[in-house]
């Protein structure tokens, strides 16, 4: 039994689907740990899938959300608004083995504190959110629910035979509970849904650190491409899903038509589905834009491929982009935003509802799109393209903005201002 506020804590627990790749939820756990790290917390891991400290890390195949049993279980969640007998036992049975896994977890890292990262927020995983929700009711351990991407934000979601679960646990009302968000929209959402406070954390990058400069390893990327010295590199550093609009970045990439370029897509994860992967692939031969997706030669780190072939990393990718595409309809916050920036690069952004409200009133200097290109959209792209001083000096300005509002210092003012709430600190 956990009594909130009255231990020290000192072990923390994050619990999520995976821990692997670069998906934004893997990617802001990352800093997540790096930061609160540094204050002083040990750190372990749950999840189904992972490629961090094995040392640290439980890893139950069943918690990840595409576990082939996992996954039929999911599909038959939606899209129908009565469930039958079978398929509660089903739920009810996955989410009594996690359970029993993340009291094994809890107590074989002497865990003081979960810190949940999506797991009681979208419903991936139902049986999962249920588990977690259930350990938390039945041991009153402090937890901070982390949360990037709600039910209500995906169409996908809105009809189901769940609805019970999803009120239970997506996300649930729990005394031991501190909620945190990463936009104030979805602070305003869960306020009105739920009667549910939480503080907002917003996406953040190390600005303090300096990018990785240009080196021999990373200027043979091109070459192994298959890009002339002469060819523009658009980079759209994002999964292949429909609310990420590549459509918008073929587009553009088409209407410049005093200029060959070729566009990157760096994440060949295609998590909900194939069928926008097929009409990207068809709109982009359509216009006659060559797409590259190379995960052959692109993973998550340098390394060599079993023909002895260099394999680049994301970082290479935004090393070798003379621009950057991110048409997103819609976004939680935008890790690829502030990656860009990092890099000083020029970028192209759809005024998605939390761009609006969160990030443009910083006055950051992009190429703004609103829902579709324009002539003058693609002006604008291409006035920056042959002033190479005038990206360089709009790229200076977004960096030192990007670092005063989203750094590491922010974040562990707010991780910080979390903790004091369970009387630590």
């Amino acid at each position: 039994m956990y009594l909130t506020g009255t231990a020290q804590i000192k072990r923390i627990g994050f619990v999520s689907t995976r821990f692997k790749g670069t998906d934004g939820v893997s990617l802001e756990t990352a800093k997540w740990r790096q930061v609160l790290e540094k204050m002083g917390y040990d750190c372990y891991f749950f999840s189904g899938l992972s490629d961090w400290t094995p040392e640290k890390s439980m890893v139950v195949e069943e918690a990840f959300f595409s576990h082939p049993h996992v996954a039929e279980i999911q599909e038959r969640c939606f899209n129908s608004v009565v469930r039958d007998e079978g398929l509660t036992g089903e739920i009810q049975a996955v989410r009594f083995r996690l359970k029993r896994a993340l009291y094994d977890f809890v107590g074989t890292f002497r865990i003081d504190l979960l810190i949940t990262e999506n797991a009681l927020t979208i419903p991936m995983h139902i049986p999962l959110g249920l588990a977690i929700t259930e350990l938390i009711a039945e041991t009153g351990i402090p937890v901070i629910a982390h949360h990037h991407d709600f039910s209500w934000e995906r169409q996908r979601f809105s009809v189901s035979c769940v609805e019970d679960y999803l009120s239970m646990s997506f996300p649930p009302r729990l005394h031991p509970i501190n909620h945190v968000v990463i936009n104030s929209e979805a602070r305003q959402k869960l306020s009105y849904r739920c009667g549910i406070s939480s503080i907002i954390i917003p996406n953040v990058f190390d600005y303090d650190l300096e990018p990785p400069v240009m080196d021999d390893y990373a200027r043979a990327m091109r070459g192994d491409l298959g890009i002339a010295d002469d060819e523009v590199l658009f980079l759209q550093p994002t999964r292949i899903i429909a609310r990420k609009g590549i459509e918008h970045a073929i587009e553009l990439a088409s209407r410049l038509k005093d200029r060959k370029v070729k566009l990157l897509i760096s994440h060949q994860e295609q998590d909900e589905g194939s069928d926008y992967f097929y009409r990207t692939m068809e709109y982009a031969a359509l216009l006659e834009v060559d797409v590259l997706i190379r995960p052959d030669i692109i993973g998550t780190e340098r390394g060599f491929t079993g023909e002895g072939k260099r394999k680049y990393s994301l970082w290479d990718c935004y090393l070798n982009a003379d621009f950057v595409t991110y048409p997103s309809t819609y976004e939680g916050f935008g890790n690829a935003f502030l990656e860009a920036i990092w890099f000083r690069k020029p970028l192209l952004v759809n005024r998605y509802s939390i761009f609006q409200r969160d990030i443009e009133p910083l006055n950051f200097d992009v190429v703004i799109m609103e829902n579709y290109v324009t002539r003058e959209t693609v002006e604008t792209v291409r006035v920056l393209l042959d002033n190479p001083g005038a990206m360089d000096a709009l790229a200076d300005r977004n960096y030192e903005l990007g670092r005063k509002y989203f750094s590491f210092s922010l974040l562990e003012q707010r991780l910080y201002q979390v903790l004091m709430n369970f009387g630590q600190v």
